[in-house]
C-alpha cells in the first residue's frame, strides 16, 4: 500500500518508519528542508530506541522516502496520515491551525479517492472539521478517519509494531476496510482493532492520557501525605498495585509528569469540557497538583542550605521528562533549574540524551558535564530528576570523594532508604522518610 505521512515529528516519523517495515511504500512530507535533507541522508532527527535500525533499513530498501513537496505527497498516498502539531493554545485548547491548513490544501489538490487519517491528538469533533474543510474544494470522494496514537516515548517502536490495541474511528465501510488491511500485520497475535465512531476515537486518546495523568497525580498526593504522617509510599504503592483492579503501573511517585502528551492533553480535555459547560473538576486538580509537584523538592533544598543558595553548586542527573528519550518538553528538571537559578545557585547537569536540547535553551547559564561523575566535581548537592538506568547503581564512594556535601535530593526514589543510610548520605526523596 502507498502511504503518505504529513509531518515528521515524533509521531509521524515513528508511524512512517514502522509502516514501511511491513512492506508499505511510505513518503514522509515535512516543510523543514534542512530536516528533510538530513533524513534523506539517513540521519534520524529524534532519539528513540531501535528507530535508527528500522529507519536505515527501510531507506536502503527504498520503502521510506522524504520530501518537502505536499502536492507530491497527496498524489502518492492512498492513505494520508496527518501527523501535525496541535500545540497548546493560550487558553489550554489544542490549536488546529496546522491540521486545518493542510486539510484545505488536500481539498484543493486531490484528484482521486483518499483516506485522510487524523493521527495527531485532536479534540472531539476535529474529524468533522477536517471533513468540512476538505469538502469545500474537493472534486472527488474521500473519507476522514480518526486513528489516535498510543506511543510511549522510549518504547514507541515496540508500541507501534506490537500494539495493545488499535483504535479506528470511521463511519465509512470503505475506509474501515482499508485501515483494517493496513493494520492487520500488526495484530497477528490477536490484539484488537477496535472500530468506533470518529468522536469516540478522538475522546479515547484524551480520556486514556488524562486517566494515567490522574493516576500519577493521585500517587503523588499520597506520597506528600506519607511524608507528613511518617508512612512509606513505596510500601503503600506495593500494597495498592497488587490489587488487579488498580494494577502496578503508573503508581510511582516523584516530581510530576511532563512530556508532549500528558500536560497538553489534560489541559485540552479540561478546556473542551468548559467550552460546553462541563467542568472536569478532577482534571483541574490534576493540573494544579502536577504544577506544584515539579518543584516539591525545592523547599527541601532551601531548608538544607538554610535558605541561602548563593554560590551553592547543584549537580543534576537527568534532564529529559523521562528516560529513553531526549524530549525536554514540560520536563520537571527545567522547572527545578529555573527555581535554582532564581535562588542564585550554580548548576551542573548531565543527561545521556537531552543535553543538546537543554543547551539550546539555557546556553552558558549551566555547566554541561561529560558524564554523570563529572557532574559532581565540587558540587554541594545532587538532585535527581530523571530515572535513567545508569543512575540506579552509582559508585557512592566516588560520590563522597567528589561532592562537597554528601546530600542527595531524589525526585524519582531510585535508592532504598535503608541502603542509603549505610552509604552515609543525607537523602531526601518523595513520600519516604528523610535520612
Amino acid at each position: 500500500m502507498k502511504i503518505t505521512i504529513i509531518g515528521t515529528g515524533y509521531v509521524g516519523l515513528v508511524t512512517g518508519t514502522c509502516l514501511a517495515e511491513t512492506g508499505n511504500e511510505v513518503l514522509c512530507i515535512d516543510i523543514d528542508k534542512d530536516k528533510v535533507d538530513k533524513m534523506q541522508n539517513g540521519v534520524v532527527p529524534i532519539y528513540e530506541p531501535h528507530l535508527d535500525v528500522l529507519f536505515e533499513r527501510n531507506i536502503d530498501a527504498g520503502r521510506l522516502t522524504f520530501s518537502t513537496n505536499l502536492h507530491q505527497g497527496l498524489d502518492f498516498g492512498e492513505v494520508i496520515f496527518l501527523a501535525l502539531p496541535t500545540p497548546e493554545d493560550e487558553d489550554g485548547s489544542a490549536d488546529l491551525k496546522y491540521v486545518l491548513g493542510v486539510a484545505k490544501e488536500i481539498g484543493e489538490y486531490i484528484t482521486s479517492y483518499k483516506v485522510i487519517v487524523d493521527k495527531s491528538t485532536v479534540p472531539v469533533g476535529t474529524a468533522e472539521k477536517v471533513r468540512e474543510t476538505i469538502a469545500q474544494n474537493a472534486k472527488t470522494d474521500f473519507d476522514v478517519v480518526s486513528n489516535p496514537e498510543f506511543l510511549r516515548e522510549g518504547f514507541a517502536v515496540d508500541d507501534f509494531l506490537k500494539p495493545e490495541r488499535i483504535v479506528i474511528g470511521s463511519s465509512s465501510e470503505r475506509a474501515k476496510n482499508i485501515m483494517q488491511r493496513l493494520y492487520n500485520p500488526f495484530v497477528r497475535s490477536g490484539n484488537p482493532i477496535i472500530m468506533m465512531d470518529e468522536k469516540s476515537a478522538e475522546l479515547t486518546k484524551y480520556a486514556a492520557n488524562s486517566f494515567l495523568a490522574t493516576k500519577i497525580t493521585f500517587m503523588n498526593e499520597i506520597a506528600n501525605y506519607c511524608q507528613k504522617v511518617g508512612a512509606d509510599v513505596d510500601k503503600v504503592r506495593l500494597g495498592m498495585g497488587t490489587d488487579t483492579r488498580i494494577g502496578k503501573r503508573f503508581l510511582f511517585p516523584g516530581i510530576g509528569y511532563g512530556g508532549s502528551c500528558f500536560p497538553k492533553d489534560v489541559k485540552a480535555l479540561h478546556k473542551s469540557g468548559n467550552d460546553i459547560n462541563h467542568h472536569f473538576k478532577i482534571l483541574e486538580a490534576v493540573v494544579d497538583i502536577n504544577e506544584n509537584q515539579k518543584t516539591i523538592l525545592f523547599p527541601e533544598i532551601l531548608d538544607y542550605f538554610k535558605n541561602d543558595l548563593n554560590n551553592k553548586t547543584i549537580g543534576i542527573w537527568g534532564l529529559a521528562f523521562k528516560p529513553e528519550t531526549d524530549d525536554i518538553r514540560e520536563a520537571p528538571a527545567l522547572y527545578m533549574i529555573e527555581k535554582l537559578l532564581d535562588a542564585g545557585a550554580k548548576i551542573k547537569v548531565f543527561d545521556p540524551e537531552a543535553m543538546d536540547n537543554v543547551k539550546a535553551k539555557y546556553g552558558d547559564k549551566l555547566y554541561y558535564a561529560s558524564d554523570m561523575y563529572d557532574t559532581l566535581n565540587d558540587v554541594d548537592a545532587l538532585l535527581i530528576c530523571t530515572e535513567w538506568s545508569i543512575f540506579r547503581t552509582p559508585d557512592f564512594e566516588k560520590l563522597r570523594q567528589l561532592m562537597n556535601n554528601h546530600v542527595i535530593f531524589d525526585g524519582r526514589n531510585l535508592y532504598d532508604v535503608e541502603e542509603i543510610k549505610t552509604q552515609k548520605f543525607s537523602y531526601r526523596s518523595v513520600g519516604r522518610q528523610f535520612v
